[in-house]
């Protein structure tokens, strides 16, 4: 378990208050300058050494992402943070808006120096209405502190924040659809190449990264990268806050290592599952885009980008969705369904009309209504909408059910040989 010393969100919680004072006790916004002064390769190369990967979900390596930026653009660079939020079963970075948004704060201003940025923009999920209200008010603490806008902690650096509220839509959360949205735009990806580091927010240098990513990086600045790469599983370094809801006698989230056994995770910090371990039917290990787990799985995996790709599903978000054997499986996957046909931009064909499709048919296999020869026509036709369109939409929609058909298709073909036999005896 993660010692209470390496914890980088210690006010998670919302035990103390998120005001600047307070943060500032809590280690906030110490030695910021200082870190400013030490250069823009630095940080990069800091945040590299790390391991620090994307907590947003694709798990890409941070530091790598920023040194994509051109060094030398005669157009302005831009930092957006990815507050949209809207995966299902994801709830961290909504707790560190609300109770921790200093480190968000500073965490913009040293990956927008990195980067060369003159401005940050924070998307933030339009339902999460008193998370933004405390991020302004934060902000502009900050500004009357000195701390960002013209000469920003007395570096000479000039850098501004900004925050922007969606609309409601589950696609601006891909980076792409994200910065059409924040252009005034319909919420639909662009095709890359160019990709925003070239041409992003109002065709100039963008880079787009997590809230979870950006806020840990003060901390690893001021510890050393070595600090954070020091925790977890080679590859798969730090810490990560895990948000865990379900069948558990206690939902959380909680900040924990990388690495850490899903087991001991839901066990030690979510109160165990309801009924006992031995009453777990199956976990959706990295929010609902990723595919499910039975239990023989979840009694060994460890929680880590590497470990659960392994296991064939992912770390995603790190929201852990517990069902216990309470859970009509089918129906659960058939929901998820249903959400992704609904947030569908509608731009590729294969997710436009796939997402549609494939809900249709999970909904005649929550009554058996189907023939066994349809499960595999299903999963097929989950391959041909997977990696085939623009943004990962399409993959989210299919992999869900990809899980449901590789470690319950017994369940399936049990309700339709249920529903044959009933509907035989009506016949007769």
């Amino acid at each position: 378990m993660l010692s209470d010393k390496d914890r980088i969100f210690t006010n998670l919680y919302g035990f103390e208050p998120w005001t600047l004072d307070a943060a500032r006790k809590r280690g906030d916004w110490d030695g910021t300058r200082e870190l400013l002064a030490k250069g823009s390769d630095w940080i990069i190369s800091e945040v590299k050494e790390s391991g620090l990967r994307g907590r947003g979900g694709a798990g890409f390596p941070t530091g790598l992402k920023w040194s994509f930026m051109p060094k030398n653009s005669d157009r302005p660079s831009y930092l957006v943070v990815n507050a949209d939020e809207g995966e299902p079963g994801t709830c961290k970075d909504r707790d560190m808006m609300r109770h921790d948004p200093h480190k968000l704060i500073e965490g913009c201003l040293l990956a927008g120096f990195a980067i060369n940025a003159v401005a940050a923009y924070i998307y933030i999920r339009g339902e999460f209405v008193q998370e933004a209200k405390v991020l302004e008010a934060a902000i502009q603490e900050a500004y009357d502190a000195g701390l960002i806008g013209k000469n920003a902690c007395g570096s000479g650096y000039d850098f501004d924040i900004y925050v922007h509220r969606g609309a409601g839509a589950y696609i601006c959360g891909e980076e792409t659809a994200l910065i059409e949205s924040l252009e005034g735009k319909k919420g639909q990806p662009r095709l890359k190449p160019p990709f925003p580091a070239n041409v992003g927010v109002w065709g100039c240098p963008t880079t787009v990264n997590n809230v979870e990513s950006i806020a840990v990086v003060p901390t690893i600045l001021r510890r050393g990268a070595s600090w954070f790469a020091g925790l977890g599983r080679p590859n798969n370094t730090g810490t990560k806050v895990f948000c865990i809801s379900g069948h558990v006698n206690n939902p959380c989230n909680v900040e924990e290592e990388m690495g850490i056994p899903l087991k001991e995770l839901i066990e030690k910090h979510a109160g165990g599952v309801r009924g006992g371990w031995d009453n777990l039917l199956a976990v959706i290990p990295g929010g609902s885009s990723v595919p499910v787990i039975p239990k023989s799985v979840c009694d060994t995996v460890l929680m880590d980008f590497d470990s659960l790709k392994e296991e064939k599903s992912g770390l995603g978000t790190a929201a852990v969705i517990v069902m216990d054997k309470s859970t009509d499986i089918v129906r659960a996957i058939a929901r998820l369904s249903a959400f992704y046909k609904h947030e569908s931009c509608g731009q590729c064909t294969p997710c436009r009309e796939g997402t549609g499709w494939m809900w249709r048919v999970m909904e005649r296999m929550v009554e058996g209504r189907a023939q066994k020869e349809e499960i595999d026509v299903l999963l097929d036709v989950t391959k041909q909408v997977e990696g085939h369109t623009i943004c990962a939409l399409g993959d989210a929609a299919a992999w869900p059910i990809q899980g449901l058909i590789r470690h319950f298709r017994p369940e399936i073909e049990k309700r339709i040989d249920a529903y044959q036999a009933s509907h035989a005896v009506a016949a007769e």
